[in-house]
């Protein structure tokens, strides 16, 4: 059976070419980075490398990189670690009501330990009003966390002007781009934001490995303990082919951008605009044209989200009803409750997103099998309403 790949959000395959620097590092170049032998200072001396590429990719400096486990770990040092390391300061934590729950999760467990938050409402396509943000801000305000690229509705956010408004109140901004690395061009050279999360599975990298990008000057308390890897920020053996992999996969994500964001675009339009004209009672969640190329996310009245993707799955299409991190929850999209959508429509939302290896044919293939689905399940609902 054919099978087209369509949550690439969630996550995606690694490049070969990524595997192929990663491999030695399991088991020929295995030398544990804090050991003074030779087999230690060769992996120390990769490390260094390392993060002098990713910060050359990202226009940084190597010191203001922050290696870890991955995006939620990374959301988690910045918010935690910012808020421990402010709280002479305030208490005052500002963030949108469509985050990731990286952040907002982090964000409700600072609340119970004597922190305040705000969460910022958004408008119909999911953006995040600057004015909000300015009116938002106290003098106790120590952090605002707002994401690029929305995971479920690939709304993108103007992070140089929400970045520019803390900057103006002297307020610390982080973002999480862990759904934009590739896709969405944020200038750290040029845009005051002080700290920003990425996660390698995003762009044809190896899971359980990302990083924190932390501008100089901003105060962290580290989140684990135990050692002085990472400046004394992640205590732990650093994980050397899931670096290196990131590495590699970082280089060519921003490498090849130009064409990917094209060549998506063109592909998730067509999917876009096949769905809405093809198929009655359906809708676009999201900003049409402020939204990450490969997000196509999109709500099909009369039907249950979940039925319509094992339908899918039987005819090989992978795709989502939302986050990954929430699948299996009965609960409405926090994300699309957000922007207004009616209940029931929430219910009925399906979030394709496309990548590397995603092609013409595919698209069409799903163009062509989808109509029928969702005709069958609404016959099959009016069935059961009837009766």
């Amino acid at each position: 059976m054919r099978t087209v790949y369509l949550d690439h959000s969630a996550t995606t395959y690694t490049r070969d070419e990524v595997l192929e620097e990663m491999l030695p590092y399991f088991s020929e170049k295995y030398g544990n980075p804090n050991s003074i032998h030779h087999m230690g200072r060769a992996c120390k001396t990769a490390l260094n490398d390392c993060r002098e590429r990713v910060a050359a990719a990202l226009h940084v400096k190597p010191g203001e990189i922050v290696f870890c486990g991955g995006g939620s770990e990374a959301d988690n040092q910045a918010i935690k670690g910012h808020a421990w390391a402010m709280q002479s300061k305030g208490n005052h934590l500002i963030t949108s009501a469509i985050e990731h729950h990286a952040v907002l999760h982090t964000v409700a467990w600072l609340e119970k330990r004597g922190f305040s938050a705000t969460y910022l409402p958004v408008d119909k396509y999911g953006l995040v009003n600057p004015d909000d943000l300015q009116k938002a801000i106290t003098d106790k305000t120590i952090l605002v966390s707002i994401m690029a690229g929305n995971n479920e509705i690939g709304t993108m956010q103007d992070i140089p002007a929400l970045a520019a408004v803390c900057a103006q109140s002297g307020v610390t901004f982080h973002t999480d781009a862990v759904q934009s690395l590739g896709y969405h061009d944020l200038h750290l050279d040029r845009d005051p934001i002080d700290m920003m999360s990425l996660s390698a599975h995003k762009f044809y990298g190896p899971k359980g490995v990302g990083l924190l990008f932390v501008r100089s000057g901003t105060r962290l308390e580290p989140l684990i303990h135990g050692g002085e890897q990472e400046r004394g920020l992640r205590a732990g053996t650093e994980n050397m082919p899931g670096i290196v992999g990131l590495t590699k996969a970082l280089e060519l994500a921003i490498e090849e951008m130009p064409q990917s964001v094209a060549r998506l675009s063109a592909l998730r339009d067509r999917l876009i605009e096949g769905v809405l004209s093809g198929i009655s009672e359906t809708g676009l969640n999201g900003h049409r044209t402020k939204r990450l190329p490969h997000n196509a996310s999109i709500y099909f009245a009369g039907v249950e989200g979940e039925s319509i993707l094992l339908q899918l799955d039987m005819s090989g299409i992978c795709a989502s009803s939302g986050s990954a991190c929430t699948s299996g929850s009965t609960t409405a999209s926090h994300v699309l409750e957000a922007i207004g959508l009616d209940p029931l429509l929430c219910h009925s939302s399906i979030r394709f997103t496309l990548g590397h290896r995603t092609t013409e044919e595919d698209i069409e293939h799903v163009l062509d099998r989808l109509p029928p689905v969702i005709e069958k399940l609404r016959a099959m609902s009016a069935v059961s309403k009837g009766a």
